[in-house]
C-alpha cells in the first residue's frame, strides 16, 4: 500500500512540476511575442560593393491587422551603400606603394530611404530558435556622383586632379600617376540623381538576450535611375563615354543588423 501511495506521489508531483513548466515557458513565449518595436543598425554587403558595401537603420512596427493571421509589421529603413562598376581593378605602382582603381572616374553613393511590409512567417520560442520574417519594401534612391581623385607628380611636385584629367596613366602636362587622392577631396563636386528601388527579403532573428536581438537579412534589390552613371568611362572613340555603364542595378545583398526590442 504505501508503494502505491508512493508511485500516487511521485506522479502528482511530476504532473504539477511539468505544469509549472508549461506555465512558465507559455508565459516566457508570451513575453517574447509581446514586443511591438525592433530597432537595429547594421553592416551590409551586395554584389555591387566590397565586403563592407555600406551601413543601414531599420525599424519594425507591429500593425494590428494581420497578414493572412500572420503578424506584419510597418518597415522603415535608410542605409547607404557605395556602387561599384563591375570592372574596377586595383592597380599599384610598380607593384608596391599607393595603390589607385585604373580607370575609375566617379564614385557612386547611394542613400535609399525604404517603406514596406514584414511579415512574421516563423515565431521564435520564448529564449530559443530563429524568427523568420519576409520583407518587402521600396523607396526613392538618391545618388551621389562624386568625383575620384588621383596623386600625380612631376619630378618633385606633387598634387592631386580629378581622375577625368588623367589618360592612361599619365595628365596632359606629362604628370605621371603615384596612388589615389583623398576619399572626400572633389565632395563639393559632387551631382546629385533621383531613382527608385525595390527589395524584397528574408530576416533571420536570433535575440541574445530577452530585449537584445541580432541577426541577418538576405535579400535581393532592384535599382532604377533615369540615365546611366558613369563610374569608368568608354574610352573607345567609337563609342560613347557612358556604354558599359548603367542605369538599372540589381543585386543581391546580406545585412548583419543588431539592436534592440521593445
Amino acid at each position: 500500500m504505501r508503494t502505491i501511495y508512493g508511485l500516487l506521489g511521485l506522479v502528482l508531483s511530476t504532473w504539477l512540476l511539468s505544469s509549472q513548466i508549461a506555465t512558465a515557458q507559455k508565459s516566457d513565449a508570451e513575453d517574447d511575442n509581446n514586443y511591438s518595436t525592433i530597432t537595429t543598425f547594421g553592416l551590409t554587403t551586395n554584389t555591387n560593393s566590397g565586403i563592407v558595401g555600406g551601413f543601414s537603420f531599420r525599424q519594425s512596427k507591429q500593425l494590428s491587422t494581420s497578414f493572412f493571421g500572420l503578424p506584419q509589421y510597418r518597415y522603415l529603413s535608410i542605409e547607404v551603400v557605395n556602387v561599384k562598376h563591375p570592372k574596377e581593378l586595383r592597380s599599384s605602382i610598380n607593384n608596391v606603394g599607393s595603390g589607385y582603381l585604373d580607370g575609375k572616374e566617379n564614385y557612386l553613393f547611394v542613400l535609399r530611404p525604404q517603406y514596406g511590409r514584414e511579415v512574421k512567417l516563423f515565431q521564435r520560442s520564448a529564449d530559443e530558435g530563429i524568427a523568420i520574417s519576409a520583407i518587402l519594401a521600396a523607396g526613392p534612391s538618391l545618388g551621389i556622383i562624386k568625383p575620384y581623385y588621383l596623386e600625380v607628380a612631376y619630378g618633385n611636385q606633387t598634387r592631386t586632379v580629378p581622375a577625368s584629367q588623367v589618360n592612361g596613366f599619365a595628365t596632359s602636362s606629362g604628370e605621371t600617376v603615384t596612388g589615389a587622392g583623398g576619399f572626400f577631396q572633389g565632395i563639393g563636386e559632387s551631382k546629385l540623381t533621383v531613382g527608385l528601388n525595390v527589395k524584397a527579403a528574408l530576416s533571420f532573428e536570433l535575440s541574445a538576450f530577452r530585449n537584445n536581438t541580432t541577426g541577418v537579412e538576405i535579400g535581393f534589390l532592384a535599382e532604377a535611375f533615369p540615365n546611366k552613371i558613369v563610374i569608368i568611362p568608354n574610352t573607345d572613340p567609337a563609342g560613347k563615354r557612358e556604354d558599359g555603364n548603367r542605369s538599372f542595378f540589381t543585386s543581391g545583398y546580406i545585412t548583419l543588423f543588431f539592436g534592440s526590442k521593445k
